[in-house]
């Protein structure tokens, strides 16, 4: 979790007072500092580049705002993208196609054209999508994900790696899957598997490198096929709360790059990293709009809701939250601060010890820069928020906030009922 500086008891966020963001912008907004974002991209890839070549794919997923794909294509990152939405995203803000690795699941025959269309990379999730894929192009660079039934994350929805999940291909058909990818025409590239999202040890990373070690050996022998990358995947987890420990980032590197090394052929390493880049770069913030006792709860109803971040009534998850405008003052109530959405679920954190807190209050809401704005919605009709982004204190617009009219600008009634 990232430390912010005091100001007189003003948060900064990348040198800007938060709540001068909050006054020129509104609330609720969602502000990256761009030197948070370089400094987490440099620090994975040093990490793994000074064991051997290696190549980061930014999952997009996580954050797709242009601004931040564009820092991390001035950064030299590559991108691991799931939807033609990202890819046309990613080569809109600079990327070239070669550098845009495509990991689909369950993907349609349209998909796979308009990905052929632009020379996309695809790595390839099912024997299916191998098939349709070849009756439209056999000269893509393609890779394989297989599923390497070893399973990681925070939680059951995330776990991407089990042997009952829908992804990749079976761990005992992936050596048949080369084989007539080879036979189509293919010339496979790489080997990919991904085991969950929030992992915050090294272990279950060492046990799918070895999945992806013994495969990679067994394609050597069985098909003679050298492989130029082994992608180990993405979930490397940040510490949402005070008390947890952030990643051992120099160990994984060590750990993973040894095995490829000492055991394979393949001459890259490939990781696709996105929370770790860029969810604690960024901070939610949202002003309090209402205080509510009741006989069980002290409720700050605030103007963020799940429609702006998801995620604590989605997965569970927690968010540190502050108080903005009373930065570093000691707690002494305890709030559930709750968003304006109608549903009970609607909640940004419960039980919270905070300063006492009146209208007007500016929460700030931590690590919200991956799943945060990725995963909004319109729910009850509540226009997106906007996006902000700060660089030593200078701060810019990255995302106009919507507006109603952008809600209904794709609505249609039809003739016969304006009778």
């Amino acid at each position: 979790m990232r430390i912010f500086k005091n100001d007189d008891g003003h948060m900064l966020i990348g040198g800007a007072r938060a709540t001068d963001i909050a006054l020129e912008y509104g609330t609720p907004v969602y502000v990256t500092d761009e030197d948070a974002v370089r400094e987490n991209y440099r620090a994975v890839y040093r990490a793994f580049s000074q064991h051997m070549p290696t190549r980061i794919h930014y999952a997009c997923k996580a954050n797709t705002n242009l601004a931040i794909l564009r820092i991390l294509e001035q950064e030299g990152s590559c991108i691991d993208a799931v939807s033609i939405g990202e890819v046309e995203a990613c080569l809109r803000a600079g990327f070239t196609p070669q550098r845009i690795l495509y990991t689909g699941v369950n993907v349609s025959t349209p998909e796979l054209e308009a990905l052929a269309g632009r020379g996309v990379p695809i790595n390839v999730d099912s024997l299916s999508e191998l098939e349709r894929l070849a009756e439209i192009t056999t000269k893509l660079p393609i890779s394989f994900r297989v599923n390497p039934e070893v399973g990681a994350g925070y939680h059951e929805k995330v776990v991407t790696g089990a042997r009952s999940t829908k992804f990749g291909v079976p761990k005992n058909q992936i050596i048949e899957a080369y084989s007539r990818a080879i036979d189509l025409g293919f010339h496979p590239v790489g080997l990919h598997a991904h085991i969950g999202a929030g992992v915050q040890v090294v272990e279950p990373f060492t046990r799918v490198t070895d999945v992806l070690v013994s495969i990679a050996q067994e394609l050597e022998e069985k098909l003679g096929l050298d492989l130029e990358f082994i992608d180990i995947g993405g979930g490397i987890g940040i510490p949402y709360r005070c008390e947890e420990q952030p990643m051992d980032l120099e160990h994984l590197a060590e750990e993973v790059t040894r095995r490829i090394k000492e055991n394979t052929s393949a001459k890259i390493v490939a990781l696709e990293p996105g929370r770790y880049i860029v969810a604690d770069s960024t901070v939610l913030l949202t002003t309090v709009v209402n205080l509510k006792d009741t006989p069980d709860k002290k409720y700050a109803g605030v103007d963020a809701g799940f429609n702006t971040l998801v995620r604590p009534a989605f997965y569970g998850s927690y968010h540190h939250i502050d108080v903005a405008n009373k930065f570093g003052q000691p707690g002494s109530l305890v709030y559930d601060v709750v968003g304006p959405i109608c549903e009970t679920g609607d909640h940004i954190g419960k039980e919270r010890l905070l300063p006492p807190l009146e209208e007007g209050d500016l929460i700030a809401v931590y690590d919200a820069g991956a799943y945060g704005f990725s995963m909004s919605s319109q729910y009850n009709m509540r226009p997106k928020c906007c996006e902000v982004l700060v660089q030593q204190g200078n701060t810019c617009l990255i995302r106009e906030k919507e507006t109603v009219d952008d809600l209904l600008r794709h609505d249609r009634i039809p003739s016969r009922l304006m009778i």
